[in-house]
């Protein structure tokens, strides 16, 4: 658990659908679509309530459900184009990505949307991309040495002159990026997220990342990886943020919340939930401690694949928003949401859910007595 958590409000996110199939592997109906124009609808409609962050999504082929994909850097370029205050995260892999091709792209980004661009660097759980493009299958704790040394070679790309690594996977010489991107009060960089619930994940955050992604998590697990990656990041001398994933349920009755999430269950695409659990509880299993993502998610949980429903958001906008103001007093800066119907639902959590999110926040800031 954080021994601090911040003062400051807790920032939303929302994972672009970017990626065909909605955000749950369920043949329930689900009001979305992975095309430009109804993202670029979704973009002004999430900045306009409440909003921080978007997440686009990263996949290079079809896989459990998700039959198409936009690629994650061009589309998220699109979507700081059609926005005014949306910071817009870009989903890469290293190994697929060089750090200097990635720089490059990074920096005319950031300066064609004044400052707004972000990345996320993902080590990877799906090893048919690997291998379907030619590219070489890391064992678990190699994906992530490989990820920290992409990272150090972005922000030393993007911070310094002549800049030399000379690591494992990349060597770069006396290299210089002119323009660098947008100096931004606070930011001496682009903001660097990554993802991942393994051991080897957490201290790697400390040592190197700007925040930290978990998959869903319940407050014991939150706290637990929390006290994980601050302890590495003291180690260091250094701070990290901490993003949580929640699948959110908005409804004006818990019951008609909990009857929605019944039906999402009862309807889930099993042969694409089984064979998406049996590739990421293999990757999750590879670590040595089996405290991978995914290593001890049901087959519930994976029907949202980034076990969405453990943060259990779901519930009247009172509900939610007391939840999610019990995060941010564990240390949550900030919740990455999915959504089954995106354009109404997050004009509903705009409207009745933050709201009361801000409220719960100033009275626990002047110590007004509050119920969470």
């Amino acid at each position: 658990m954080s021994a601090h958590p911040s003062t400051d409000p807790i920032k939303f996110a929302y994972w672009v659908p970017n990626v065909s199939g909605g955000l749950v592997t369920s043949t329930i109906e689900q009001r979305t679509d992975w095309g430009y124009d109804y993202n670029r609808e979704l973009a002004v409609l999430a900045e306009n309530n409440g909003f921080d962050y978007a997440l686009s999504q990263v996949r290079y082929m079809a896989s459990y459900g998700a039959e198409y994909q936009h690629e994650s850097t061009s589309f998220s370029l699109a979507l700081l184009l059609a926005t005014q205050r949306l910071k817009v995260i870009a989903a890469v892999h290293p190994g697929l990505w060089h750090p200097g091709v990635l720089a490059k792209l990074g920096a005319t980004s950031d300066h064609l949307s004044n400052g707004r661009f972000a990345v996320n660097v993902v080590s990877g759980w799906f090893k048919g991309e690997f291998t379907a493009l030619g590219e070489p299958w890391l064992e678990h704790d190699e994906r992530y040495r490989r990820s920290e040394e992409f990272i150090r070679a972005l922000r030393g790309i993007w911070t310094e002159d002549n800049f030399e690594l000379p690591g494992d996977f990349y060597r770069i010489r006396d290299f210089s990026l002119k323009p660098k991107p947008v100096e931004v009060p606070g930011r001496p960089h682009p903001e660097i997220f990554q993802g991942g619930n393994s051991t080897a994940a957490r201290a790697m955050a400390g040592r190197v990342s700007d925040w930290y992604f978990s998959n869903g998590k319940d407050y014991e697990g939150a706290a637990e990886q929390l006290h994980d990656v601050n302890r590495s990041a003291a180690e260091h001398g250094r701070s990290v943020n901490f993003g949580l994933n929640g699948f959110i349920i908005a409804r004006d009755t818990e019951k008609e919340a909990r009857e929605t999430l019944r039906e999402i269950i009862a309807k889930a695409h099993k042969p694409s939930v089984e064979g998406f659990r049996d590739a990421v509880t293999q990757a999750g299993r590879s670590t040595s401690d089996q405290k991978g993502m995914w290593a001890d998610s049901s087959f519930e949980d994976l029907v949202q694949y980034n076990d969405g429903f453990r943060t259990q958001l779901i519930g009247t906008p009172e509900q939610i928003a007391e939840r999610i103001v019990k995060y941010k007093a564990l240390g949550v800066d900030l919740i990455l949401a999915g959504f089954l119907h995106y354009h109404e639902e997050v004009e509903y959590f705009g409207r009745h859910v933050l709201p009361i999110v801000r409220d719960l926040e100033t009275r626990l800031t002047t110590r007004q007595p509050v119920t969470v």
